[in-house]
């Protein structure tokens, strides 16, 4: 009879420290949620930052007569595809699939800023530019933030869905409404390197 009743006190008071520490596991996901939202902000800033930058640049190039005119007309399109709704998706409707249309779409216009660029070397006078420098110089700062913030972005993805794996907080995560979070990924094709052909 005694051992049961020493059972049953452990039951109980097991279940009050459950019951006790669940605020602090709601409080704790809802920190590391709202950390993954502040870094994702932080990558669509970065990104907008690039999306502003590139009329300037279009502008300045555009000075040059003798210029690919299907360059140019290349990165307007792109930044116009990647600067669609998605470029405002909120961090809590992330998923797998809205992460990868997203980056998609980035990606693309980052792939004709370089073709761009490489076009640009054929013009020695444009080369030579101030404005055209400035602007290199500052989309180049640009590229190397929106890095920056996609790694702060995966890394407070990272602590958050491991926040969400953990016991006992994976059994109260999905009462509460929290799933993981979706990571940035390489784009397809960066583990080869490029063949450069003068």
């Amino acid at each position: 009879m005694k051992k049961s009743w020493i059972i049953i006190g452990g039951v109980v008071l097991l279940g009050i420290i459950l019951l006790l520490s669940i605020p602090g596991m709601y409080n704790s996901l809802v920190k590391n949620e709202e950390n993954v939202n502040k870094k994702w902000a932080d990558v669509q800033g970065a990104y907008q930052r690039r999306a502003d930058l590139i009329p300037n640049l279009v502008s300045t190039v555009k000075g040059y007569a003798n210029f690919e005119q299907q360059t140019l007309i290349k990165v307007i399109e792109q930044r116009a595809s990647a600067t669609k709704p998605t470029i405002n998706l909120k961090a809590e409707n992330l998923d797998a699939n809205t992460l990868a249309q997203f980056q998609k779409s980035q990606d693309a216009l980052g792939s004709a800023i370089g073709r761009l660029l490489v076009t640009v070397e054929k013009y020695p006078e444009l080369k030579a530019n101030q404005n055209f420098l400035q602007l290199q110089a500052q989309l180049e700062g640009t590229e190397n933030r929106i890095n920056v913030e996609r790694r702060n972005f995966n890394e407070a993805v990272q602590l958050f869905n491991t926040k969400l794996r953990r016991f006992p907080t994976n059994i109260f995560a999905g009462i509460f409404g929290f799933s993981k979070k979706p990571y940035f990924e390489a784009q397809a094709g960066t583990d080869v390197a490029p063949k450069v052909e003068f």
